[in-house]
């Protein structure tokens, strides 16, 4: 909404289950800032709701719909802890599907308002949800308490006329028995469904392409990707959505090995042209053989910063635009430079230091003085 630029591309965070089993009903807007050469800034702003706000969960969807000029965040399904007076000590951290309930975020005054529709009878979790306009469509997805991954195909309208919304549900035939999967867009309307499970232990090996046409929408079943021996016998595999029809997928190494944590790396290309690449591996697995909480597995070639306060950023210079002028010349200064009196690298001897330095080492940016950049293994990090 609006023509700024960091208004344009806004990230909605809700929810989430951490390593230590806790669940946040926090909202959060998270949207760029400003772009300055090498240095990108983000604006996160914590949302404070009233009314129905959703109750802390995960496995949820949040998407954004847009309707008579205005847009509205809907948060639906998801699964949470049992309520506090159903707990026993064997049953602390037992979960269940949140109630299959509509909310409807407003994110510009914070109001939030939860819907009951006659068609979702069920709370759903891992499903995938697919918004389009005002229109949101939810497939598959796995029902705890029944334990099955019924063959969903909801459709959900939001009408946001001057008054109250109004928001209706349509059953559709055709659904998807699948949860956790990964949606992939390869066009304006066409979608990829690829991974996930059928079963609690089965992998969906199938992937399925969904078109739109005339507000009508049909689910069909794509050329089977040449799946690796790897991937094939793998119990469970994760991912997520790359962007342009890029699929990103993991699974974990062999067990057998020396090292327990490895895991490899896919990319799946799932544009129909080129759907008979299938995917390709990376040169580097990333691996681990320390202790996860002193490492930092990937690094960043840019500086970001984050901010809760909203008035922070203000300022004639709050939007930088990118010019060419201001890019440096990397053949002289950029990555291959001696960034300190102990630097090592050499440009015709130089090898990655990191598992996700393909090409180049990562810099990390020092604002001391004038500022400068130093590569990331010539400074001292834990």
């Amino acid at each position: 909404k609006g023509g700024l630029e960091s208004e344009r591309q806004q990230y909605i965070i809700h929810g989430g289950k951490t390593p230590n089993n806790e669940l946040s009903d926090k909202m959060y807007v998270m949207s760029v800032v400003c772009k300055n050469n090498k240095k990108v800034t983000f604006r996160c702003t914590e949302k404070d709701l009233v009314g129905d706000v959703p109750e802390a969960r995960y496995g949820h969807s949040i998407d954004v719909v847009y309707s008579r000029g205005k847009s509205m965040g809907v948060v639906f399904g998801g699964r949470s802890y049992i309520p506090s007076a159903q707990r026993t000590t064997e049953k602390w951290n037992s979960v269940a599907d949140c109630l299959p309930h509509v909310f409807l975020v407003d994110f510009e005054f914070g109001c939030s308002t939860s819907y009951i529709l006659p068609e979702l009878q069920d709370g759903l979790s891992f499903h995938v949800s697919i918004a389009r306009n005002d229109t949101i469509y939810i497939l598959g997805g796995h029902s705890l308490a029944n334990n099955i991954r019924p063959a969903n195909l909801y459709r959900i309208r939001v009408d946001l006329p001057l008054g109250s919304p109004a928001v209706d549900c349509t059953v559709l035939p055709g659904g998807i028995s699948v949860s956790s999967a990964i949606l992939t867009q390869t066009n304006n309307d066409e979608f990829v469904i690829v991974g996930g499970y059928q079963l609690e232990n089965q992998k969906r090996m199938v992937c399925n392409i969904i078109s739109f046409e005339d507000n009508k929408i049909e689910i069909r079943e794509m050329e089977t990707p040449d799946w690796t021996p790897d991937i094939k016998h793998s119990k469970i595999w994760f991912g997520s959505n790359m962007g342009n029809g890029t699929v990103f997928l993991g699974i974990p190494g062999d067990n057998k090995q020396a090292v327990s944590e490895t895991y490899y790396f896919y990319m799946l290309k799932c544009a129909e042209d080129d759907v008979n690449e299938d995917q390709k591996t990376f040169p580097n697995s990333q691996t681990s053989t320390e202790d996860p909480g002193d490492s930092t597995p990937f690094e960043d070639s840019e500086e970001f910063c984050f901010s809760a306060e909203a008035n922070s950023f203000n300022g004639d210079d709050e939007f930088d635009t990118y010019n060419e002028d201001d890019e440096e010349d990397e053949s002289v200064t950029g990555y291959w430079i001696t960034c300190c009196s102990t630097c090592d690298v050499d440009i015709n001897t130089w090898v990655p230091f990191y598992s996700t330095e393909l090409n180049k080492p990562a810099m990390i940016y020092c604002s001391h003085g004038d500022g400068h950049w130093v590569h990331a293994q010539c400074m001292d990090l834990a």
